[in-house]
């Protein structure tokens, strides 16, 4: 087998970067205000995936229930893998394909958000979840690698990633998780700065005025 050198590894990212700062990045912003808004309403993020995606899909709810960068507010993020006394009795019980439908069943409600994370999109444990966060009104975001795939086409909305290699994908994957939390951070932001914004001249006058 062929190795790649390390010079390859790195044009193989930079190639892919250039691709998703121009295709992925608006979809990765407009996702953190989205999320900043239902999570600012009691909504809560579920998030799957297998191996290294299962590790991106952690360290996305940890930056959201600790902090990305500046101190904020804690939110509601469940990475649906790491109860693993759940996830390892739902696969005996039922089997491997429905350990995160069933989380999902268990933890989702209409409006809650389901984000996906999968290199190949063709996880069938994924495709599952995303079919019963759909019963049950959840918007469905998935993460992969190159279109199309199946898991793309499951949601409500996906966000591919042009590269060959699965390690080129979980990369950038990295990259769309910490995008992400720079616009959800900024969105939060923006909405702590309206509460604190004092009432116009109109709305002060009409509290006293008795109109």
């Amino acid at each position: 087998m062929k190795l790649a050198t390390d010079a390859t590894h790195c044009d193989d990212l930079m190639k892919a970067l250039e691709g998703f700062r121009e295709d992925g990045a608006p979809v990765v912003h407009r996702w953190g205000v989205v999320l900043a808004d239902r999570l600012a309403a009691g909504a809560r993020l579920l998030v799957a995936g297998n191996g290294g995606s299962a590790a991106q899909a952690q360290h996305l709810t940890a930056e959201l229930v600790g902090r990305y960068r500046d101190d904020r507010p804690a939110f509601s993020a469940l990475a649906l893998h790491a109860d693993t006394s759940a996830t390892t009795a739902i696969a005996n019980d039922y089997g491997v394909r429905e350990i995160f439908a069933r989380q999902v069943a268990a933890h989702g409600r209409a409006g809650d958000v389901l984000m996906l994370l999968s290199t190949s999109g063709a996880s069938a444990n994924l495709l599952a979840a995303a079919t019963q966060a759909q019963r049950l009104g959840l918007t469905v975001w998935a993460l992969t690698g190159p279109a199309p795939n199946p898991l793309g086409g499951a949601g409500h909305e996906a966000l591919y990633v042009d590269a060959a290699a699965g390690a080129t994908v979980q990369e950038l994957h990295l990259v769309a998780v910490h995008m992400l939390c720079e616009s959800f951070d900024l969105a939060v932001e923006r909405q702590a700065a309206a509460r604190r914004r004092p009432a116009g001249r109109w709305t002060a006058m009409a509290g006293e005025g008795g109109l």
